[in-house]
């Protein structure tokens, strides 16, 4: 092979690598005391940190779910749970580095968007001494690592396996109640909708719709680049149409649909969800945050999907009825043909 040859092939790996790094696919790894964030950094913690500046929502839930909120000395913008969490300043990666370092932090955690697309703040914040982590679990396998490494940076091991326990436990016991729901409804879920993309079928909201007795009609999506969303398309979302019982779409900054919008979309009037009216739209913080605040999207989406198996209530503890067959089997009489 040519030098030339070489050269282009060395190329297209630093391409490739580049845009593995780049697209933040690395998983999260925990090995001992040693920590691998989605960006490929490794770093092995010694001593819990003591002043975090969290970027990222999830990461302020989880600090404060773990008992560390005392720790966390900046939010991001919009932060409103828990409400302790309002009482924090608010901290933005289009912030002056100079603000960052006002506030002492050791540690400083985002997530991959913010790598991306802000690698001059993050330089600078390491370039000072101060440890960045970039976390955004892909799966609910990967939550609960993440989970256990938010535990570990500050010195909360044991709360962290607490939550994976009362997660999973709470989970088990809401799949024993919707595995006997008879007739289960089949749903599209969308992530965006002017791009007509739904969700990989590994991701949260689809863990969370199926764990509340869903059946999710684009099982066969793909992911879209290394993500959880996937391209989907209207002609493939209209094929399905005398399928889709429940049409749900999440709201966030990225998806900002209503009912009203959904039902006008083009060609919609053939799909049988919204013939029936049948249109939900659930507020992304409850099926696409990596918190525990996904058993409430479990309940909010259970409620919707099956009011009479699903009590009100936005905990999963008291969502349920009683294990003993009475709203279960009424449910039976009533949707049976």
């Amino acid at each position: 092979m040519t030098g030339r040859g070489i050269l282009f092939i060395l190329c297209l790996l630093s391409v490739v690598l580049t845009a593995t790094t780049s697209l933040g696919v690395t998983e999260l790894v925990l090995d001992g005391n040693t920590i691998t964030d989605a960006n490929g950094r490794r770093i092995t913690v010694t001593k819990p940190f003591e002043r975090i500046i969290s970027l990222y929502g999830a990461h302020t839930e989880n600090l404060f779910e773990l008992g560390a909120g005392d720790q966390v000395v900046g939010v991001p913008r919009h932060a409103d749970w828990p409400a302790a969490a309002r009482s924090r300043p608010i901290h933005s990666y289009h912030d002056d580095v100079e603000r960052f370092l006002a506030a002492r932090p050791d540690l400083v955690l985002i997530r991959p968007m913010i790598d991306r697309g802000y690698a001059r703040l993050v330089g600078r914040l390491e370039a000072n001494g101060i440890v960045v982590l970039s976390l955004q679990p892909s799966s609910i396998e990967q939550m609960f690592v993440y989970w256990r490494i938010m535990g570990l940076l500050v010195g909360r091991k044991p709360a962290a396996e607490e939550m994976v326990t009362r997660f999973e436990k709470t989970v088990r016991r809401i799949r024993m109640q919707t595995d006997r729901i008879p007739n289960k409804k089949r749903v599209y879920f969308e992530a965006i909708h002017d791009r007509m993309r739904t969700f990989s079928p590994s991701a949260m909201p689809i863990f969370v719709l199926e764990t509340a007795g869903g059946i999710n009609v684009a099982g066969d999506a793909a992911p879209r680049r290394g993500t959880n969303i996937a391209d989907y398309g209207k002609e493939r979302i209209l094929s399905r149409g005398r399928e889709i019982d429940v049409y749900m779409a999440q709201f966030g900054p990225m998806n900002r649909p209503n009912v009203a919008s959904i039902k006008a979309e083009p060609g919609y009037d053939t799909i049988r969800a919204v013939q029936r009216n049948s249109i939900f739209v659930i507020d992304e913080k409850l099926v696409s945050r990596p918190t525990m605040r996904l058993l409430a999207g479990i309940c909010r989406i259970g409620k919707l999907l099956y009011p009479d198996f699903f009590m009100e209530g936005e905990l999963a503890a008291a969502c349920l009825p009683p294990p003993d067959g009475r709203v279960g089997n009424s449910l039976q009489k009533e949707e049976r043909p």
